[in-house]
């Protein structure tokens, strides 16, 4: 029925009309000959109402919605005082009776049109309330909403589907401000880290090229400050690599698998030398969970864990990667008897280029904490926290493995 063209619709209502009254009149007895008088009068009225139809649509095209109401109660009258004008004429209905039909036909058009009009005034402040909110989406506040109306199902889910659009584009909006201060704060932040290395760099290849320092003892040293700041520029420059990748979403699934003591002891060995010459006890207890068999890239995480760990642990302090089995899932865990984080630095500790300290000092780049976390996440688990100060920290990976792990 939608489709049709709604003059169409209407003939083809009328004359479902025209059969109901047929069965009627033939339950209550009406004669053949009086059927047939009824259709040959129904014609006439069914032309009269397309007439005032075609009439009223093209002089109501652009009207309000009150006006389009009232008019469709109007034009129902119209008609049915039309048809009766006709019916006294022909003889069928008295002009007593055909008087008082009038009168109650008027009444009845007197309440339909009050009924449209009410209708009408409750559709139309809806409209205005759609209007309005479009409008002041359109001036950028995009707090608006239109809200329930109860002014039907279809202009209800325009409401519901303009508030859901002002939704999405208010989180996007958050999230793009969001990206750009995260921006700004990892330029800012990089900016200051990269100084660092690149004046010392700059200061000591000055001096050497100046013949400042010459003697065999102050070249090897320069030249070893010089390998240190090459080292952090290289690091900080692979980490930012990696986590522009896991931000970007370029990390395929993981495919491969190793053994977790195997990823434990890569992750180990790198910081092997570091944790000696600081005297620090740094051990693994792993356990049967040993065996687990896991992703590679899980030593990428524990390595900057432990480089962390080993950082900020004083001499003969004590690391341990310990490790449990859960159902479904894998915890690792490096603790560590160091300074431990400040609890009102915690929510950022995890944070790009995020340090507690103040003046930024350090040889990290701020970076390993976060690409920690991000890596985490991209294989499905998570990386938490627990820190007391002057304590120890307690970093610790949960990532989800099958039951043949």
């Amino acid at each position: 029925m939608r489709r049709l063209h709604p003059l169409g619709l209407l003939v083809l209502l009328a004359c479902c009309g025209l059969v109901g009254t047929l069965v009627a009149g033939a339950a209550v007895g009406m004669k053949a000959d009086d059927l047939v008088h009824l259709v040959v009068l129904v014609i006439p009225a069914l032309a009269l109402t397309v007439l005032a139809t075609v009439v009223t649509r093209a002089a109501l095209g652009h009207a309000s919605i009150l006006a389009s109401t009232a008019a469709v109660a109007v034009v129902g009258v119209v008609v049915g005082i039309a048809n009766l004008v006709a019916l006294a004429a022909l003889m069928i209905v008295s002009s007593h009776d055909a008087t008082t039909m009038g009168v109650l036909l008027i009444y009845a058009g007197a309440a339909g049109v009050g009924a449209a009009l009410a209708i009408g005034t409750a559709r139309t402040k809806a409209i205005n309330t759609l209007g309005e909110t479009a409008r002041r989406l359109g001036e950028g506040d995009l707090s608006a909403r239109a809200g329930a109306l109860d002014a039907g199902p279809e202009i209800d889910a325009l409401a519901t589907t303009l508030d859901e659009m002002a939704e999405r584009l208010q989180e996007a909006l958050a999230h793009e401000r969001s990206v750009e201060l995260s921006r700004r704060d990892l330029m800012t932040a990089i900016s200051h880290d990269l100084r660092t290395p690149l004046s010392s760099l700059r200061a000591m290849v000055e001096a050497i090229d100046d013949g400042v320092v010459e003697d065999p003892p102050s070249l090897r040293r320069y030249t070893m400050e010089m390998r240190r700041s090459v080292t952090q520029l290289s690091t900080m420059v692979d980490d930012l690599f990696e986590l522009a990748q896991l931000d970007a979403g370029a990390i395929e699934a993981e495919t491969r698998r190793a053994r977790l003591k195997d990823v434990v002891r890569s992750a180990v060995d790198t910081v092997r030398l570091q944790a000696d010459e600081k005297g620090l006890a740094l051990r693994a207890d792993l356990g049967a969970e040993g065996e687990t068999s896991c992703s590679p890239r899980l030593a990428r995480i524990l390595q900057n864990l432990l480089v962390n760990a080993v950082r900020h642990t004083p001499s003969d302090g004590t690391v341990l990667v310990e490790a449990t089995r859960r159902p479904g899932e894998l915890e690792v865990a490096v603790q560590d008897s160091g300074d431990g984080v400040d609890p009102d630095d915690l929510t950022r500790i995890f944070e790009p280029f995020y340090r507690a300290d103040p003046a930024r000092s350090g040889a990290g780049a701020g970076l390993g904490l976060a690409l920690a976390r991000r890596i985490a996440e991209s294989m499905g688990g998570r990386l938490e926290v627990e820190s007391v100060p002057r304590v120890g920290s307690r970093f610790c990976v949960r990532i989800p493995v099958g039951a043949d792990g």
